[in-house]
């Protein structure tokens, strides 16, 4: 379908949209407090308040079969696709066949931690960018640039910890300035991630695995599981590891995995060479004002925010300018193509949903963005990061 900027799809209208964010809140409170597959009573609060409005949203349609339990609403968010619930959502809310449970690890999707961290009443939600802008200001009082990029750095490189390594962490001088914030950062891990007294983490993705039945082994990153099954990383036994940590959700889910999208694209733009000539690349300038700032050999620049989400309407409803110091020619925002070709019309649903403050915000792959760095190299200087033409098309 066409990208047409003036069809800002309207979420306000339809009625469960915020229906829909609290059951994901409550999805995501009950994995976190008692795992959601054995949980007992009392029942969170916002775990209580997401099935009585569902109940009462099911009565209101006329629908006969409706949740009756608690039990009875993680067993829909499990073998029901959002596309078969009794609910008023936009058309592009979600995809064919997402769920909001994992059918075969009984965890949280990353489709529902999305609807999750847009939740406009979830202070929990917002954890993530509470750090990073605890981070930042640490780091500029201290005046210190390099401090914040080993901070962004480690919360990309080592979602998993062992004693050893907190040891380092904790006598690292450039992470001296967010000591204590990364202690907030880190929580141990549950033994629920351990099998036969080891934790394993992704090859991929560097997070824990979770162990399924079978012997099998379960990735927590969409995108990593579409490559095909997780390879082991590191094999963590509790007695050579001392305990095992990880970071907490929201920063795994919302800052880990972009990040290493974020990284790869660091190094995979670090290797284009045009005779002799080649780009600069500065990871999170100005205390994160955006990801990755690229310098052609002619000074022009181009700013970029990679964006690892699944759900295009959503991060449609999530777009905002990128900020504009340090100064640069151009901005955009990329996603993985990955995450393009899993979803049908990726670009075209980001801009039907995209935010009208934020019209002119192009997103491109990064297949895309590289080409386009390419192409500038050999001297293409009519080569922008401009969206496509409402008639042209994404």
């Amino acid at each position: 379908m066409p990208a047409t900027f003036n069809q800002h799809e309207d979420w306000s209208l339809y009625p469960h949209v915020p229906l829909l964010h609290t059951i994901a809140g409550a999805v995501i409170r009950l994995a976190d407090v008692t795992g959601l597959a054995a949980f007992t009573m009392p029942y969170p609060a916002e775990a209580q308040r997401a099935l009585d409005r569902l109940i009462l949203a099911c009565l209101l349609a006329g629908v006969q079969e409706t949740p009756r339990s608690l039990p009875d609403l993680l067993f829909w968010c499990r073998t029901r696709p959002l596309e078969d619930w009794p609910l008023d959502l936009p058309p592009d809310a979600f995809g064919p066949d997402d769920y909001l449970i994992d059918p075969d690890a009984f965890v949280p999707t990353q489709l529902c931690h999305e609807w999750w961290v847009q939740s406009p009443d979830s202070a929990a939600a917002k954890f993530d960018r509470d750090v990073i802008r605890a981070a930042m200001r640490l780091c500029s009082q201290a005046s210190s640039p390099e401090s914040y990029t080993a901070f962004r750095r480690l919360l990309v490189a080592k979602p998993v910890l062992n004693s050893d390594e907190r040891f380092q962490v904790a006598t690292d001088l450039f992470l001296e300035p967010v000591a204590e914030l990364i202690g907030h950062c880190y929580t141990s891990a549950p033994v629920a991630y351990r099998r036969d007294g080891a934790y394993r983490t992704c090859g991929r993705c560097l997070t824990l695995l979770t162990p399924l039945s079978g012997g099998r082994w379960w990735c927590e990153r969409d995108a990593c599981r579409r490559i095909g099954t997780a390879p082991t990383g590191r094999i963590l036994a509790e007695a050579e590891a001392g305990e095992v940590l990880q970071l907490v959700r929201p920063l795994r889910q919302f800052v880990t995995g972009p990040g290493r999208a974020e990284v790869d694209l660091e190094n995979r733009l670090g290797q284009l060479r045009h005779r002799g000539s080649s780009v600069d690349i500065g990871m999170w300038p100005g205390f994160d004002a955006y990801d990755l700032r690229v310098t052609f050999p002619d000074g022009h620049v181009w700013a970029i925010d990679v964006k690892d989400w699944k759900h295009p309407g959503l991060l449609g409803r999530a777009a905002r300018a990128v900020r504009p110091d340090p100064p640069y020619d151009e901005a955009c925002w990329v996603v993985p193509q990955a995450q393009a070709d899993a979803h049908r019309g990726y670009v075209a649903m980001f801009y039907r949903n995209r935010r009208p403050e934020a019209a002119g915000l192009a997103l491109l792959t990064d297949r895309d963005l590289i080409a386009r760095v390419h192409a500038r190299l050999r001297g293409e200087t009519g080569v922008h990061l401009a969206a496509p033409h409402p008639d042209n098309g994404a």
